[in-house]
């Protein structure tokens, strides 16, 4: 008798054949009527030319019913095989828009999709020139007053901006601006990178001298050039700074480096952006169509106003500009602060013999490394998962397929097991004093990063020091006024003090607009980052994606990217795209622009 179930890979087929006939005769009651009632379509630019998340049947209904006649989706074909755990059935397609090519991932639920994801990957004409279309670097044969590649390369870094103006400029130069010139750079789109900094890298090199990744390597490779196969699980700080010094000249991107960006403003007439910098004591004015702030995943420093501070005899400064351990032996250094910069910072200033005190405001999330790397991350960013076949670039599309709206929920178990396996860590810790929290609803660390950017420690060893009373912990409580030589807490004990670090973390990226532009553009942005998760620090209403990031925004031509090296890496992509389509003068309407939310 046979199997009246069909194989996974069958049920996949079937479903896109399905699924692209209505689209291909525009029947949209056909198309929804294909999605379970509880469904979710997160699009990167190939139908929305935004990144939005439609969340259930009618948004889904809405959003073709704009966007279906214009998109003219084709050619959808089932890549691989399909696989099927727990009931869900997962598989990877292709297809095509009117203008692009895309890839997508599909998970059915009893025959219905419960999560669909369409990314662009590629403009139709304007493809990256890989493999065939690679240059050729020289013209064979004899040719009078040729000019070497290193020539052409010279003659374009010297007219770029002054002669021949960039279709973008990015300010900043860390690894998302990097990321972004290089993704820009391969689609041939004019680029300028700002950067305050003398040399590439030197915002990861100028740090204190301990500071490492605390993400793996699988999970942190620039576009193009993955890290060799040898280099360290957990990167130094040193050896990304030269990573990023060497991938800007390899990459041959326009990178402006000791260039500090004093104005902006956006011509109506001209439809440019003046961008006035100072280079090496020269000011200049850049006209780009296109302008991006690449400035990491934060404004600027949160320094707190504590009475006093003024009269302090010792030494004080925000955690970003700590300069290391090493001139603290045998002082009594406070550490205003409980998240991942602070633990660092006590920990180093333990090891080289300094007395040290943690003051914890507000409960912190721990997640033991090792823990973390095995429960939360192996599956997709680790040794096993590529030779599972498991590469970043799928591990990124995996991760991106999860909508935001589930993603807590598939979080929850992942830090349930934590608190089983390291119990022991935690009830130590709890005796110590330390305010443990696992995230709102018990969702952990990476919610707690897309909702807040704050509020948790990756343990790699400080942990054990506050369990065990090397790093001393008072918590609950504030600093209330600092003296001349200690500070006062809010519960009335006071601390001598010769070193008081501020590790309260940063703003809202959209601070720098404030300053750079006007208040007012600032305001019309709204604040970056968050979900709209209505938890702490990430007030609602819910938006589904990450607040201005990588996409259109209120503002004309002005766009944000940033996020951690994942994110740099896998988002630059869309945004690139994004920009390459402008400058090329393709249609590009956003559906759904979101509205901005809680200024700065």
């Amino acid at each position: 008798m046979t199997d009246p179930t069909p194989d996974p890979t069958r049920a996949a087929s079937a479903w896109l054949a399905d699924f692209a006939a209505a689209l291909a005769r525009r029947d949209v009651d056909a198309a929804v009527a294909l999605f379970a009632p509880e469904s979710y379509w997160r699009d990167l630019v190939a139908f929305t030319w935004n990144i939005r998340t439609q969340e259930g049947p009618a948004a889904i209904r809405a959003m073709l019913e704009a966007r279906l006649a214009d998109t003219q989706p084709s050619n959808f074909a089932i890549e691989g095989e399909a696989t099927e755990a727990d009931g869900v059935v997962d598989a990877w397609f292709r297809f095509e828009t009117r203008v692009a090519r895309g890839r997508g991932h599909l998970r059915l639920r009893e025959g219905r999709c419960w999560t669909l994801l369409t990314t662009m990957t590629e403009l139709k004409g304007f493809e990256e020139k890989t493999g065939e279309k690679r240059a050729k670097g020289t013209e064979h044969g004899v040719r009078r007053d040729r000019k070497s590649w290193l020539e052409q390369r010279q003659e374009e870094a010297q007219a770029l901006g002054r002669t021949v103006q960039p279709e973008v400029v990015i300010i900043g130069g860390g690894q998302g601006g990097i990321a972004l010139g290089a993704r820009l750079r391969r689609l041939g789109v004019p680029t300028i990178i700002v950067e305050r900094n003398a040399r590439a890298g030197d915002s990861w090199r100028r740090r204190y001298k301990s500071l490492c990744l605390h993400d793996p390597v699988w999970y942190d490779h620039l576009p193009y050039l993955p890290f060799p196969d040898d280099w360290p699980v957990f990167s130094p700080k040193d050896k990304i700074a030269d990573w990023l010094e060497m991938y800007t000249r390899v990459m041959e991107l326009n990178y402006w480096s000791s260039t500090t960006a004093k104005k902006a403003r956006f011509d109506e007439t001209t439809q440019r952006w003046e961008v006035t910098v100072e280079r090496e004591g020269e000011e200049i004015v850049l006209r780009p169509k296109q302008l991006v702030f690449a400035l990491g995943v934060s404004g600027y420093p949160n320094v707190p106003e504590i009475a006093g501070a003024e009269n302090f005899e010792g030494e004080q400064h925000h955690s970003s500009q700590h300069p290391g351990p090493e001139a603290y032996r045998g002082k009594k250094c406070v550490v205003l602060g409980s998240n991942n910069s602070a633990h660092d910072i006590c920990a180093a200033l333990w090891e080289h013999g300094a007395d040290v005190t943690m003051i914890q405001r507000s409960s912190t999330h721990i997640a033991p490394s090792d823990s973390l790397m095995e429960l939360a991350l192996g599956g997709l960013y680790s040794e096993q998962a590529v030779k599972n076949g498991i590469d970043h670039h799928k591990a990124d599309l995996i991760f991106a397929s999860v909508p935001y709206k589930i993603m807590h929920a598939l979080q929850i178990p992942v830090y349930e097991e934590m608190k089983r396996r390291d119990a022991d860590l935690y009830n130590r810790l709890e005796k110590a004093g330390f305010m443990l929290d696992f995230g709102a609803d018990g969702s952990g660390l990476f919610m707690k990063y897309l909702r807040r950017g704050s509020g948790y420690y990756i343990d790699v060893g400080a942990s054990e020091l506050v369990a065990n009373g090397s790093i001393k912990l008072k918590s609950g409580v504030n600093i209330e006024r600092v003296n001349e030589r200690s500070v006062t807490l809010s519960d009335g004990s006071e601390l001598p003090a010769d070193l008081l670090v501020y590790a309260t973390g940063y703003g809202s990226m959209n601070g720098w607009l404030a300053d750079l532009i006007s208040p007012e553009i600032a305001d019309r942005v709204g604040k970056c980052w968050g979900l709209g998760s209505d938890t702490p620090k990430d007030p609602g209403p819910w938006e589904g994606e990450l607040r201005n990031m990588w996409k259109p925004t209120q503002v004309p031509n002005l766009w944000f990217h940033g996020g951690n090296l994942h994110q740099s890496r896998h988002y630059s992509q869309f945004l690139a795209l994004q920009l390459k389509a402008r400058m090329e003068g393709l249609a590009t309407p956003v559906y759904e622009l979101a509205p901005s939310y809680h200024r700065r």
